[in-house]
């Protein structure tokens, strides 16, 4: 277990002086103090007691289905509106939110700055990094500060496109230190002076925070925000020195990626209490670094989070539509989950146009109706054409089959198809070749619908398969909680070995063989 102290010695504790509007800070109390705070549970509401349209609000989840959502959540006035959930994913599955684990470590920065633990965000990276011996330093390497970091202007080279492969932090997963990796880097710019999406900045901010407080990020979050917001479950993604990975990693619940919203819609107050300076709220909301974006210019970059300014709206980002939105002029939070991406300024526009008034709206029967349907219909899986049950199946039940290709990563599988219980066991090979197999077991729905894993922390597996034709079996396999794509495998039984055909990484069909085990 790592020191529990909140002190690293070496470092200079101080305070940072932020001003906050009290008229602002006043009304976000009053705000939460009409709603209660949602630290053990959320309060819920009709869109039309919180002044929001039931119907435009059904037309948001139907969108959802276009782009694979696996959630989306409202909260107005401190009240849940709206919750629903697509299936098979449910509610109380942690969703991997990608880089909204900036904000996370973003905020857990900020409270750090708070606690006396980080002087100021004018701080050179380098300080922290004294006892590294560290490769192309130069002048302007000097000079990167942690509000660079912050505010992805690093100047560190970094080849990561907000539309395209990220090289550079591929690289950095496969190298045995992030920290040095990202560390050596050589220069591309002056600090401060261009936008450069890099994951490698904020994983620096972990390793930071570590040094500045003796816990990993995960820890620190553990004591100082996730307790605070009653944020109990969580799993987070470590390097392999230990450090919570700062640009991605982070699994929550939806409900509970909401409250990270809320913090910062109420001011960075939570039971009346300061978690994060106001200040650096302010900062955030407020955001000036452009983002250099072509298809979206207007998009602006502040701490770790991103701003549409002319539609009034600040949000973390994760790949994939991960996303907290955050509405201060509306007093809203909007969380959605997905496996596919999604416009941010519909998104924005749709959940604003939703709102028709500050105050409470007459009941309408006709609305509600209609968004308790579409709720209904997205959360309720629909099972899909099985066949008939061949007599092939009895003979390859328990069977294990050894696969000598990569090129799908599959090491063995073994498929039960009779019986009370039908599950599969699973090996694949690990992306380190240094690392041990990845092994996954669950059971298999064979009546159309999907059978759900134990939870893993690569998140909960459902899987269901079905037979086209005596010899071939078609199975569907997806990571609840992750936006990975849908894992369908057509298994052709032939003469005693396995017929594996599949797509790989870039999506291509690729075959393999497996032969029994035995």
């Amino acid at each position: 277990m790592q020191n529990p102290r909140l002190a690293a010695p070496g470092i200079v504790l101080g305070t940072i002086m932020l001003v906050a509007s009290v008229c602002s800070a006043a009304a976000y109390a009053q705000g939460a103090a009409e709603s209660g705070w949602p630290t053990s549970q959320w309060p819920t509401s009709t869109p039309e007691e919180r002044g929001m349209d039931s119907a435009a609000l059904a037309k948001l989840v139907e969108f959802g289905k276009s782009r694979s959502f696996d959630s989306l959540l409202i909260v107005r006035h401190g009240r849940i509106v709206l919750d629903a959930y697509y299936a098979p994913y449910a509610a109380d599955i942690p969703h991997i939110t990608n880089s909204t684990t900036k904000a996370v470590i973003g905020t857990l920065m900020a409270i750090a700055s708070k606690d006396g633990l980080l002087d100021s965000t004018d701080r050179r990276m380098l300080d922290f990094f004294a006892d590294r011996s560290i490769a192309n330093v130069d002048e302007r390497k000097k000079a990167v500060t942690v509000q660079n970091l912050l505010d992805m202007t690093s100047g560190l080279d970094w080849e990561e496109p907000l539309s395209g492969r990220p090289v550079s932090m591929i690289a950095m997963e496969r190298s045995p230190d992030w920290i040095k990796f990202i560390l050596d880097r050589q220069m591309s710019s002056a600090p401060g002076d261009i936008f450069n999406y890099n994951s490698g900045n904020p994983h620096l901010l972990s390793a930071i925070l570590t040094g500045l407080t003796g816990l990993s990020a995960s820890d620190y979050a553990k004591v100082r925000l996730f307790g605070p917001l009653g944020i109990n479950t969580w799993n987070w993604r470590r390097d392999p020195q230990g450090i919570s990975t700062g640009g991605y990693g982070l699994a929550l619940l939806p409900r509970d990626m909401a409250k990270i919203g809320y913090l910062y819609l109420r001011h960075g107050e939570w039971e009346g209490k300061p978690l994060v300076p106001p200040g650096w709220v302010e900062k955030t909301r407020h955001a000036t670094v452009n983002m250099n974006s072509s298809r979206a210019p207007t998009l602006r970059y502040s701490n770790l989070f991103w701003a549409l300014p002319d539609r009034k709206v600040y949000m973390a980002v994760g790949y994939h539509c991960q996303v907290i939105m955050i509405f201060p002029e509306l007093d809203i939070v909007a969380v959605t989950t997905a496996r596919d991406f999604c416009p941010f300024g519909k998104m924005a526009d749709d959940i604003s146009g939703a709102v028709k008034s500050e105050t409470a709206l007459p009941p309408d029967p006709a609305g509600t109706s209609l968004l308790a349907a579409v709720i209904r219909e997205i959360s309720t899986e629909k099972p899909s054409e099985v066949g008939a049950t061949p007599e092939i199946a009895s003979s390859i039940s328990g069977k294990t089959y050894k696969f000598l290709s990569s090129a799908l990563n599959v090491r063995s599988l073994s498929l039960t198809l009779t019986g009370p219980n039908p599950r599969y066991e699973l090996e694949m090979n690990s992306r380190d070749p240094t690392r041990p197999p990845l092994k996954f077991t669950g059971p298999i729905g064979l009546d159309g619908l999907f059978r759900k894993s134990d939870p893993t922390v690569f998140g909960v597996a459902a899987t269901k398969g079905s037979w086209l034709d005596g010899q071939t079996f078609v199975m569907e396999r997806r990571m609840l909680g992750a936006d990975a794509p849908l894992q369908k495998w057509t298994l052709r039984f032939d003469g005693g070995t396995l017929n594996l055909r599949g797509n790989d990484r870039a999506g291509l069909e690729v075959s393999i063989v497996g032969e029994p085990a035995d």
